[in-house]
């Protein structure tokens, strides 16, 4: 039987992210799971809302938490039932909203 794996080797990231890969590819796990975890806060929301965020150039929890409750509220899209979503994304991220 012919083995077909690869040998692992050690690499690091340009953000000191240590991991492990058999193939060429150069994406970092952790900074892949980071960046999904990131915008997964966008499909927790109903597509209104979602295209609101969108068209602001809203695509980050960070850049989300430059604006005020209020200024969501104003987004074409935007409903009071989605601010909640949002607060608790924005909270498991250390983050929330400016006052």
């Amino acid at each position: 039987m012919i083995s077909t794996t690869k040998k692992k080797t050690l690499r690091q990231c340009k953000f000191g992210h240590s991991y492990y890969k058999s193939s060429d590819c150069p994406v970092c796990p952790t900074c892949e799971a980071n960046r999904i975890s990131e915008i997964e806060f966008l499909n927790q929301i109903v597509a209104p809302a979602r295209r609101a965020l969108e068209n602001a150039g809203i695509n980050s929890l960070k850049q989300l938490s430059k604006y005020t409750i209020d200024e969501m509220l104003a987004l074409h899209g935007m409903g009071k039932s989605t601010i909640p979503k949002l607060e608790m994304a924005l909270k498991l991220a250390g983050l929330k909203f400016k006052k």
